[in-house]
């Protein structure tokens, strides 16, 4: 039986090296016979959470911009798939941003069982992916019925382009492969 895999790249640069990440593994859900969708933040209109928790009741957020119609296709999905470049050590603003939008899922009905995580940098050190992964981590612990099933770090890469032949394309691949 096909997942719905919902891709949600969160780099603010069109064509960066989080969304060449997230391309490859999606790349990799498709010839194994998945339904990808995949969406970018950037040029999206995502507000910042008011902290209202209006959506705790209705599952829908008051704010009706781009977040609200994406966390919707979160609900729906089986698998989420988080790309980011990593920023201060941590997920990009566009993320955290759009995570905290996601709000109306808690305590809903969702789908999602297993979540991904990619992220790059233009850091290779050993810690520099720890935060990143804190960061969605928390975010995962709030839906008891979600873990997070994979993650893959590319480190090393700033400039788009930059992680053209690095091994973690072909890691995602191969993972999305898996779904």
């Amino acid at each position: 039986m096909s997942k719905k895999v919902l891709i949600i790249s969160s780099s603010p640069r069109k064509g960066g090296n989080s969304e060449t990440l997230a391309d490859e593994f999606a790349r990799g859900v498709i010839e194994s016979g998945n339904y990808v969708e995949k969406i970018c933040l950037h040029g999206k209109k995502i507000s910042f959470c008011i902290g209202c928790f209006a959506c705790l009741d209705a599952h829908r957020c008051v704010i009706h911009d781009d977040a609200d119609s994406i966390a919707q296709r979160m609900l729906i999905s089986d698998v989420l798939v988080f790309a980011t470049p990593v920023y201060y050590y941590s997920v990009s603003g566009q993320l955290k941003t759009m995570l905290d939008r996601a709000n109306p899922l808690y305590g809903s009905d969702y789908a999602f069982r297993d979540i991904y995580l990619l992220a790059t940098a233009a850091e290779d050190e050993a810690n520099t992916f720890e935060g990143t992964e804190k960061a969605v981590q928390g975010w995962i612990d709030c839906f008891e019925k979600a873990k997070l099933s994979g993650k893959i770090f590319a480190g090393g890469v700033n400039k788009i382009g930059e992680i053209k032949n690095h091994p973690a394309l072909l890691e995602a691949y191969e993972m999305g492969k898996k779904i």
